[in-house]
């Protein structure tokens, strides 16, 4: 069994690495051309450093994924789990001590063995494409604030998952479960006020002029102008973004300050606009929804994988603790899930079209997104060549290119608001 999982996992690692070899030779072969009407905002200059930023960004992608297949490989099947299981199961006696130790520990490592890709891809892959404002100092206090706050929150739901997994050894799927959804909706509430500005300035969106523009559109899609947001991001980095963030009244759209240097009103206009269209056709709660009832159904899956006496031996381990079990089932799931891949990003990017549609019709104005997402795409030098096969597999978004021509040759139809 332990030869069979390797395999699997070799097999899985290779067609990832095939996938991205295959995008970058149709970046080398197709790079230098300029999509039809992108030529006003993309020039051969751009198109050069997109291609070099791409492999650059790539190289590095793969060196760390080298890394961290190598450290798994190690940890699961070259003996390191059964000592690192044993060390920690003499620390303490404690079911829910042990839980903490195991799983914070290997995070804590995680993130020192990975510190050096992320140091060079801040301050010499971004900052050699001109990207990277952040400093030292600032990149440190991040570190240390993101570490604090998420082995807090972790320590918390493990100590709530594992007491329950004592309390209620036939049950405690379904009560993990109800913890794990609980948590999800807290933090959905607690992030945009708590944990984001922690880390980035907000304030609402007052450009004399588009604040009226956004008015108008916000008001026609009935909702207020207050949740439009935006996020001093060019203190770390000079890409441009927008994104949607929390749920219910505490629900806000936020605008990268970068995006809002580039772009004209209608184009800011119109990036709101999508986002609010995810609002409006409920993506997010269908998301939630989607995600909440495969983990349920994950949740019963584990439990009963957990009882199975052979679960060890899929890596060559005799016994194991409750925890060596979960990592070993969690690894042998994040295989079985790997297929599901391109589906995922399917119903990623039909939610990405629905919204362009939805931004198309409020604003009477198609040209301005796709504009602003020609602009977009030139000062964040994203590739606009995907191979298919690699876009089709793993892209949340459309290509770009799909979704300017989209925008150009699709009928637009007046916004009824009645019908949402």
């Amino acid at each position: 069994m332990k030869i069979s999982l390797l395999l699997l996992f070799a097999v899985t690692t290779t067609f990832t690495y095939w996938l991205r070899q295959i995008n970058l030779q149709h970046l080398k072969q197709h790079g230098a051309t300029i999509p039809d009407g992108f030529s006003d905002a993309i020039s051969q200059e751009t198109l050069t450093k997109t291609t070099a930023y791409t492999l650059d960004s790539s190289r590095l992608g793969l060196w760390e994924s080298l890394f961290d297949n190598a450290l798994v490989v190690l940890f699961l099947f070259a003996g390191v789990l059964p000592l690192y299981d044993s060390f920690i199961s003499g620390v303490s006696d404690s079911f829910i001590v042990q839980g903490l130790l195991f799983f914070l520990i290997l995070t804590w490592v995680q993130t020192i063995l990975e510190l050096p890709f992320t140091l060079y891809g801040t301050f010499v892959v971004e900052a050699r494409h001109g990207f990277n404002t952040t400093t030292p100092l600032l990149w440190l206090t991040d570190l240390l604030k993101s570490q604090f706050i998420g082995s807090l929150f972790l320590a918390i739901i493990l100590s709530a998952s594992l007491w329950l997994i004592e309390w209620s050894p036939l049950h405690w799927w379904l009560w993990v479960w109800g913890v794990m959804a609980l948590f999800t909706l807290v933090m959905m509430f607690i992030s945009p006020y708590v944990i984001e500005p922690l880390f980035n300035k907000f304030e609402p969106v007052d450009e004399p002029g588009l604040t009226e523009e956004i008015s108008a559109m916000m008001a026609k899609a009935g909702l207020k102008v207050g949740r439009v947001m935006k996020m001093d991001a060019s203190k770390r980095s000079r890409h441009s973004n927008a994104y949607f963030t929390g749920i219910g009244k505490v629900k806000r759209i936020v605008l990268f300050d970068t995006l809002i240097q580039q772009m004209t009103h209608a184009e800011i206009v119109a990036v709101l606009a999508h986002e609010i269209g995810h609002w409006k056709l409920r993506h997010i709660l269908k998301r939630l929804i989607v995600s909440e009832v495969m983990l349920l159904g994950g949740m019963w899956c584990a439990w009963q994988a957990m009882q199975w006496e052979g679960l060890p031996g899929l890596v060559g381990m005799e016994s194991g603790s409750f925890f060596a079990r979960l990592i070993i089932l969690g690894f042998v799931a994040s295989l079985l899930m790997f297929p599901l891949t391109p589906i995922s990003a399917w119903f990623s990017r039909r939610h990405e079209r629905d919204a362009d549609r939805f931004a198309s019709a409020i604003t009477g104005d198609p040209e301005s997104l796709a504009s602003a997402l020609i602009k977009m795409s030139a000062e964040n030098l994203s590739n606009l060549h995907p191979h298919p096969l690699y876009a089709g597999f793993y892209y949340s978004h459309p290509p770009v290119v799909d979704r300017v021509r989209a925008l150009r040759f699709q009928r637009v139809s007046p916004w009824e608001g009645s019908k949402q």
